[in-house]
């Protein structure tokens, strides 16, 4: 009988053991983990999500991210969007922040959850190492954007590939949530003068933009990571069809990323937008308008997969323009955000510097 006894308990011994290091990081862990090359994850959607956008140079700034998880963890924020490749197309991870996996540890020893961002089309790097995938100017050489910056073709496969390898890197080392931004063709310069290597200019773009949304669903779903993409606040409003000649269209996002995160920055509305001379000075106004649009064209489309629903997380601006944006100003944009019943907020600022009285404090 004792004999029975102690091996019933060494056999719960050994089953609570296996369960830990077998079951428990599996099911248990709320970050990815990296197993024989495979990622496995449980999915579980975060908290509701505040956070605030963070430079790749300030997240390589030790003195700066200790002041940023110090204001998260007295504050409701709880999360980070890290650049791991800018419009420049110089890739952050171990580059300009010199120790990605460290850092990424560090947020999530605070709770914080980690957001890679990722700029897509809009690249000066790899359009200088491979021209031959680089949009053309009719004239000669590259073409530029207004700002002098270079493209790549959307219809690029190995541009998508490039952008699912860096990705996958940065699921490796530990962020939570892909981000993309410049999901699009080009539109400020002199798109006329635009020669495209891949794109058949056949295809409509808003086209060519949904087989590269259905490509990273495809590619990065199985990694267990959330996906999230930018569109323009406008995208809210064009309907039946209307990509505003850039491509993006709100349906088309929505069965392929869990976050669909629209720039409603109240000061890049044009005058006389819903009657407002100037949107700037109306933020609750104009970005509960957008919001209630975009929940109304959720809600009716048939666009998602069953029992799924596409949550709508702006983007919030914590910069002047059009309009002084103080702690007033921003408390009312993200007032519209809850009065619309969105999924969080994401604060940008592209230095890095907020008002941070204008965050609930605990």
């Amino acid at each position: 009988m004792i004999k029975e006894k102690i091996f019933l308990f060494l056999f719960l011994i050994v089953i609570i053991i296996s369960f830990i290091i077998f079951v428990a990081p599996y099911s248990l862990s709320p970050h990815p983990i990296l197993i024989g090359g495979d990622f496995k994850q449980e999915r579980q959607y975060p908290p509701y999500i505040k956070g605030i956008y963070l430079n790749s140079w300030t997240a390589n700034s030790s003195a700066k991210i200790n002041h940023f998880i110090e204001l998260i963890n007295k504050t409701e924020l709880n999360a980070v969007i890290i650049d791991i490749k800018e419009v420049d197309g110089i890739i952050a991870i171990d580059n300009i922040i010199s120790n990605t996996k460290e850092l990424i540890d560090k947020l999530h020893q605070n709770n914080i959850y980690a957001i890679a961002r990722i700029v897509v089309f809009k690249d000066d790097a790899l359009t200088k190492i491979k021209p031959e995938l680089a949009l053309k100017n009719r004239s000669g050489g590259l073409w530029r954007d207004f700002r002098g910056m270079t493209w790549l073709d959307p219809a690029s496969k190995e541009v998508w590939d490039y952008h699912v390898e860096i990705a996958k890197e940065a699921i490796k080392i530990g962020f939570d949530e892909i981000n993309f931004d410049y999901v699009r063709f080009p539109s400020d310069g002199d798109i006329s003068k635009i020669v495209y290597p891949i794109w058949d200019g056949n295809t409509p773009k808003s086209e060519i933009i949904k087989q590269f949304f259905t490509y990273l669903n495809k590619e990065l779903k199985p990694t267990g990571a959330f996906l999230s993409v930018d569109l323009f606040g406008l995208t809210l409003w064009r309907e039946n069809g209307d990509d505003m000649n850039i491509g993006q269209i709100l349906e088309n996002a929505m069965p392929y990323f869990d976050y669909i995160c629209p720039m409603v920055y109240p000061s890049h509305y044009p005058s006389g937008f819903e009657n407002y001379n100037n949107p700037a000075d109306h933020p609750y106004e104009i970005i509960k308008i957008n919001l209630e649009k975009g929940q109304e064209r959720v809600a009716n489309s048939n666009a998602m997969p069953a029992g799924r629903q596409a949550k709508l997380r702006p983007w919030l601006q914590d910069f002047d323009m059009g309009a002084i944006y103080d702690a007033k100003m921003i408390n009312l944009e993200k007032q519209a955000v809850y009065d619309t019943n969105s999924y969080g907020w994401l604060m940008w600022n592209a230095a890095s510097n907020y008002t941070e009285d204008a965050l609930e404090r605990y």
